[in-house]
């Protein structure tokens, strides 16, 4: 398999397994006087450092899914996931799409703004429009957005599927009411976004709220 390298010509690289030094001299340390304080400066001779690339790199990480019968698996089990994407995205929209394959619809919601997602999703809720400062401050009603989605959905479509974007930003509390939603909505699968890595991750969001098995039944 062939590979291809690229050169880094610096000094104050981290240290990785990924990658693999060669021709990496020593520091080596001259000192220079100055002609006013007699002050010493410090030189370092900077090394060649390389670093391999992958296979996935070549054909695309995102052709990659070994894991798609797992995660379809962990998604029926627990019923409420935390993931982890990449922070470049992209890789989430492969499994999104195996889940739209067995039927289910979706409900795409921010955690920014959302509010109290209790109120928001389980119950009528008010809303105040944004405005210029020249009419009354308004107050509209807004059905609970599960329950409104649930109405809609077609007879043969699995179930709905929340997902969170953002939900790094919820509190502990807010956390444990989604990974409580699918008890109170068995047909609500709930995919809350709740943080990077360098790979996608994923685990039960009840560990992520730190709710106990008791609890999240």
């Amino acid at each position: 398999m062939a590979a291809t390298a690229c050169s880094y010509h610096s000094a104050l690289l981290p240290s990785s397994p990924n990658f693999r030094h060669h021709h990496r001299h020593p520091p080596v340390k001259t000192r220079v006087s100055t002609s006013n304080k007699g002050l010493t400066r410090t030189k370092y001779q900077k090394g060649t450092i390389k670093c391999a690339r992958e296979f996935s790199d070549f054909v695309g990480g995102d052709l990659l899914k070994p894991d798609l019968g797992k995660w379809l698996s962990d998604v029926e089990e627990h019923k409420a996931i935390a993931i982890y994407p990449p922070h470049e995205g992209g890789y989430e929209g492969r499994y999104l799409n195996r889940l739209r394959y067995q039927g289910y619809r979706f409900l795409d919601l921010s955690a920014r703004g959302l509010g109290d997602p209790e109120t928001t999703l389980t119950k009528i809720h008010p809303v105040c429009p944004a405005h210029i400062g020249k009419q009354p401050i308004a107050r509209w009603y807004f059905p609970p957005e599960v329950d409104y989605r649930l109405s809609l959905l077609p007879p043969d479509a699995k179930g709905l599927v929340v997902w969170i974007l953002e939900a790094k930003v919820l509190s502990k509390a807010e956390l444990q009411f989604l990974a409580l939603l699918p008890t109170l909505r068995p047909k609500v699968r709930v995919i809350a976004e709740c943080g990077n890595w360098r790979k996608f991750v994923w685990t039960p969001l009840k560990d992520i709220a730190g709710l106990t098995a008791n609890e999240a039944l």
